[in-house]
């Protein structure tokens, strides 16, 4: 490809990755174990705390129930692979950095990531092209459990009946390494050259403590950055929510972009936004700003994704390569190709947003960049990283075009 960028330390993304146990979707399996727990109805809690596989099987019901996704700790990682084991799985790659590294270099565009924790699996799948650092000082695995669903999956146990109106997917995992967050001697050199750097991940951190330490720790390290480059931070579900205002107040004004999907807006608005009606979304992307005033934010949802401030006009085109990197993977899985986004960024957009999305552009006229998500069919959507790759693309047209200028 012409416009390679061959250079990995011309984009830096951080903190950790993951190893991930990609779980297929059995509602037999998950009816057996409702039968075998005597799960009822009345006890589906998304929040309530994970310290016994029947706990998990609980917040998933209530997940799959309401259709939504999300991120939760589990009490051990033998929680993790127990459940894993009654269904057919396999073994990749997840963190924000790792996917999004993935997701670019299917077009050509090597990059660095930053490790908190490193193995065997981890240096074998990842590709080449995509270095690393690490502040590991011995290999470990504490991998990640992740259940996906597609829209219409159903469960019917006991009292239970339920059925998925949304595909999503869920993540579990007691990850000490990207729990403790520790940052490597070598990242500030690896950020001396950098023209985009990404970060995420503070929100598996469960000690104030700790955190403050980190958000320090990322400070110092930033001062290598050159002045030009550009700073994209994407938000998560935090593991303790109540620190998530916390690295909000502490990072903003560190970064360019602030990124963040539609469970987490309507999370941190404390209510449901009716993402197809403006008259309801205005008031909530108003609000959002407001508590979080970087210069330029960014909202991804299944409808259309948006970059909203004085400089969003910028990231037109970058908001575009994430829907469609997004979009491939949530079409062809892992192992999607150039060719593949190639053909995905020729589909037709989806009409549901699209009055949302005029009503807004009419009233916030350049303060706001939208696009609209594309029109998807497939029998087996792939609904995990979908956010991951959605920053991977948004990164790779930064790259390629070179980051806006302050």
């Amino acid at each position: 490809m012409s416009n390679t960028v061959p250079d990995s330390r011309r984009v830096v993304l951080g903190l950790g990755g993951t190893v991930d146990y990609e779980i297929v979707w059995d509602s037999s399996t998950i009816e057996r174990l409702v039968t075998e727990y005597s799960v009822t109805a009345s006890e589906l809690d998304a929040s309530r705390p994970i310290r016994t596989e029947r706990d998990l099987l609980v917040t998933l019901l209530a997940f799959v129930r309401d259709g939504v996704g999300g991120e939760r700790f589990v009490a051990s990682s033998d929680i993790v692979e127990a459940f894993s084991s009654r269904f057919v799985s396999r073994t990749t790659l997840g963190g924000t950095c790792v996917r999004a590294a993935i997701a670019m270099k299917t077009l050509g565009i090597d990059s660095t990531v930053h490790l908190v924790s490193i193995d065997d699996t981890m240096r074998e799948l990842l590709p080449d092209g995509v270095d690393y650092v690490s502040s590991a000082v011995e290999d470990t695995l504490d991998p990640h459990l992740i259940v996906q669903f597609a829209a219409g999956a159903s469960v019917r146990s006991g009292d239970i009946d339920i059925t998925s109106p949304h595909p999503n997917r869920i993540i579990y995992a007691n990850d000490p390494p990207n729990r403790e967050l520790v940052l490597s001697d070598d990242l500030g050199p690896a950020l001396a050259k950098a023209e985009v750097f990404m970060f995420a991940g503070f929100n598996v951190i469960q000690e104030p403590g700790v955190l403050e330490q980190r958000l320090q720790s990322i400070r110092r390290h930033m001062n290598h950055l050159p002045s030009t480059a550009l700073v994209f931070y994407e938000d998560a579900g935090y593991h303790i929510p109540e620190l998530s205002r916390t690295v909000r107040e502490q990072i903003i004004d560190l970064v360019d972009v602030y990124s963040l999907n539609e469970d987490e807006m309507q999370s941190y608005l404390g209510r449901s936004v009716d993402l197809l009606n403006a008259e309801d979304l205005l008031p909530a992307l108003e609000e959002l700003h407001d508590l979080i005033p970087a210069m330029v934010l960014v909202v991804h949802t299944k409808y259309w994704s948006l970059a909203l401030g004085h400089r969003a006009t910028e990231f037109r085109r970058a908001l575009w390569s994430g829907i469609v990197m997004a979009s491939t993977r949530y079409t062809f899985g892992d192992g999607f190709t150039e060719g593949d986004f190639r053909e995905v960024s020729g589909y037709r957009r989806n009409p549901a947003g699209a009055d949302a999305a005029h009503k807004l552009a009419e009233v916030l006229g350049n303060r706001v960049s939208i696009e609209l998500a594309l029109e998807l069919t497939t029998p087996t959507p792939t609904t995990i990283g979908l956010g991951d790759t959605f920053v991977g693309g948004f990164v790779a047209a930064l790259a390629l075009d070179g980051a806006p200028r302050g």
